[in-house]
């Protein structure tokens, strides 16, 4: 049975106004995406990676066009909606942990768990299954400064799946990292994806990263594609 559509971007246009200009950043873009897929979005910088990812997350909005996220067309959400529907849905990964350094990796999980129904018994069980699966269960009651930048990372995949969210969106997750590191967190991310059913959207330059995906998307090669085809369609080629 094929797997359903998760993630839809119908006709996205996404603009921004500098003084009295305007950038566009995307423009007519689609894009589907299944569930269970693994995606690398790939390409140079200034084509609007990062916007897609806001955009698939709720944190931004387009200027026009529909974003569907598993049938739920969110940019109409009012922010108190997004609000909760994030919490419930989405787990964010970026390039810089964001951990807060004056509370314990056990807290930094929490934090998402405070904006569901949870009771605080029951916040703390989930963040100790979600530290015991990505290895750092260990680590629960040190602070951020005395883990390792792959620890770190860690506890911040920990923070993302607490909610048991449906999509991970991983932006440069392993742009801090080196080599050996960057693997590892790269293999959790893969562990993630299949033997837990997470859908992954990953921003990310490095090509050995993309081998852990089931799809890659070259942005830059998949806008002209899709231009082509759509002046193909409009010429009757």
């Amino acid at each position: 049975m094929e797997a359903s559509n998760c993630i839809e971007l119908i006709n996205i246009n996404k603009s921004y106004s500098k003084a009295k200009n305007r950038l566009d950043v995307l423009s007519d873009f689609n894009l589907n995406i299944k569930q269970g897929e693994f995606i690398a979005l790939m390409g140079p910088s200034g084509l609007g990676k990062s916007t897609l990812l806001h955009l698939m997350g709720g944190l931004d909005k387009p200027t026009s066009g529909q974003v569907i996220i598993n049938e739920a067309n969110i940019e109409s959400f009012s922010e108190r909606q997004l609000t909760r529907w994030r919490a419930e849905n989405i787990g964010f990964i970026f390039q810089s942990h964001h951990l807060l350094p004056v509370i314990s990796a056990q807290a930094n999980v929490e934090l998402p768990l405070s904006l569901t129904p949870l009771n605080a018994k029951q916040r703390k069980q989930h963040a100790k299954v979600a530290l015991e699966l990505v290895g750092m269960a260990n680590r629960a009651t040190h602070l951020p400064k005395e883990l390792s930048g792959g620890q770190e990372q860690r506890v911040a995949i920990a923070r993302a799946i607490a909610t048991d969210p449906k999509i991970l969106l991983c932006d440069e997750p392993t742009g801090n990292l080196d080599r050996k590191t960057a693997n590892e967190i790269l293999s959790l991310l893969a562990t993630l994806n299949k033997d837990f059913g997470k859908t992954i959207v990953m921003v990310t330059h490095d090509l050995k990263a993309a081998d852990y995906a089931t799809r890659v998307i070259n942005l830059e090669q998949y806008i002209d594609e899709s231009q082509a085809t759509e002046d193909a369609v409009s010429t009757g080629a």
